[in-house]
């Protein structure tokens, strides 16, 4: 995996990102009640504080688990909240290592369907099938990974230029589509929920 992403919209974030494949997984476990960026430079800043180039799930894995927290802590925070997204980090790591000997890539490595890549990501911890679904369309849309069915397992996430997920973010011009689809959707849930009163 060498590819080109801009989910950080950070040149050496994005390139860690395109180049480990694990950066890929853990930004997109950090994708929840942060800006989208935020989350996705969040493995480039863990990879410095570790002091590699990359990041390991053998190495992350065997992290004591309050100094790891203390790691995420940091100013500036590589979450919104450090500490359970440290752990959830470590859980992931560590069930990459039970299941797939640490090789983030052998998730989606060889196999056989869209369905099969949608059940092996949705059971990597912190990942539900929103999470799983957009993951996989950033897999098939920008990182080559297409077994048969993919589009359609991964929902609406999967339609091409659908600018509703990181999975269709290739620079501003993306970014800013993406994050106006969502600000519609936030502002029709909340018209709902004040409807519904």
């Amino acid at each position: 995996m060498d590819v080109t992403l801009h989910l950080a919209q950070d040149p050496e974030a994005d390139a860690l990102l395109g180049r480990n494949p694990l950066a890929a997984l853990i930004g997109m476990l950090l994708d929840q009640q942060v800006p989208m960026e935020w989350a996705f430079k969040g493995p480039w800043t863990i990879a410095q504080r570790l002091g590699t180039n990359g990041l390991d799930a053998h190495e992350i894995a065997a992290q004591d688990p309050e100094a790891f927290a203390a790691l995420l802590s940091e100013k500036p925070a590589v979450h919104r909240y450090p500490g359970s997204m440290a752990q959830r980090v470590q859980q992931l790591c560590q069930y990459l290592v039970e299941h797939y000997d640490g090789d983030p890539e052998a998730v989606w490595k060889d196999v056989g369907s869209g369905r099969e890549l949608l059940k092996r990501l949705e059971q990597l911890p912190g990942y539900g099938k929103q999470k799983a679904q957009i993951f996989l369309a950033l897999l098939g849309k920008q990182l080559d990974v297409r077994p048969q069915g993919w589009r359609e397992v991964a929902g609406p996430y999967g339609e091409e230029k659908s600018f509703r997920s990181v999975a269709d973010i290739t620079g501003p011009t993306s970014l800013a589509k993406v994050r106006a689809y969502k600000q519609e959707l936030k502002a029709a849930a909340k018209a709902a929920r004040t409807a519904g009163r």
